[in-house]
């Protein structure tokens, strides 16, 4: 009798593979961080009012900005360490943490910490005397604070020779030059994702030569860690994605005013104003 149907052949169907057999996908990052409202735990509503009424100011003032009127600059009260702490509480600390010069322009640095509210930065200013212990700190509410933007290179951008090993080093510096030529602030970012690109160590060598180090450090938790360098040519990034075990999962080079992973959206900064105005009912 003819057969009804072709026998399976080897190796194909159930049970035919290894049972412990697992698929290894590329880690990614891990560790999203979400809004956590602070309600620090008042015992005498009264004893901390300079501190409600220097936040319920903070919360009226958020409410006045839009992305057409810019950053607003909010000087804090003098309080007392009670009220200071209780501030400090309720504010708490966000997704972002930012460093601006301080590493041989002449300035000092510029310490800035994101609060729990999405778009309201405490920025610390320390001068180069450090013996004067003279500290600034204020409230600066907006998508990114403008000492992030407006720290610029000082010294002429000449990348080196390429050495033996050095592939595509050379013509990834070209493209960002001519990117930057021809980029319009505000415009769209441009990105080379290095993880996607061949390359050898010594092209990673180059680039770090070529690009060196900026004034601006930025960390960021929003997803996974990822932290953003500035480099010696303006508006170039270097954007590193790091997993849970601090491996290396994305190396990436921007051109931008400053990367989209370290700003504040302005839908973020309306509910920043809501969330802020709630947390200051549940302290009173």
């Amino acid at each position: 009798m003819t057969q009804g149907f072709m026998p399976s052949s080897p190796g194909i169907g159930p049970g035919s593979q290894p049972e412990e057999a697992v698929l290894d996908y590329l880690p990614m990052p891990s560790g999203m961080s979400t809004f956590q409202p602070s309600f620090p735990e008042v015992e005498d509503p009264e004893r901390i009012r300079p501190a409600l009424d220097a936040l319920s100011a903070l919360a009226d003032r958020a409410a006045q900005w839009t992305p057409e009127g810019g950053n607003l600059m909010v000087e804090l009260p003098s309080l007392d360490a009670e009220n200071r702490k209780a501030l400090a509480d309720a504010l708490g600390e966000g997704e972002v943490a930012i460093k601006v010069g301080g590493t041989g322009t002449g300035a000092g640095a510029v310490e800035i910490q994101e609060s729990v509210f999405a778009g309201l930065w405490r920025v610390t200013s320390r001068d180069v005397d450090h013996a004067s212990g003279s500290v600034r700190e204020h409230i600066e509410i907006g998508v990114v604070p403008l000492a992030v933007g407006q720290c610029r290179q000082q010294r002429i951008f000449c990348p080196p020779e390429a050495g033996q090993g050095v592939v595509n080093g050379p013509f990834i510096v070209s493209e960002l030059i001519e990117r930057c030529e021809e980029r319009v602030p505000g415009g769209e970012p441009y990105a080379i994702n290095l993880s996607l690109l061949p390359h050898t160590p010594e092209d990673l060598a180059y680039l770090d030569e070529a690009l060196g180090r900026g004034e601006v450090t930025i960390l960021s938790r929003g997803y996974g860690n990822c932290r953003i360098d500035s480099t010696a040519l303006d508006h170039v990034w270097r954007v590193r994605y790091f997993n849970s075990q601090d491996s290396l999962i994305l190396d990436v080079i921007e051109v931008s005013d400053v990367p989209e992973v370290a700003c504040a959206a302005a839908e973020d900064i309306a509910d920043s104003v809501i969330r802020l105005k709630q947390v200051v009912e549940a302290m009173a």
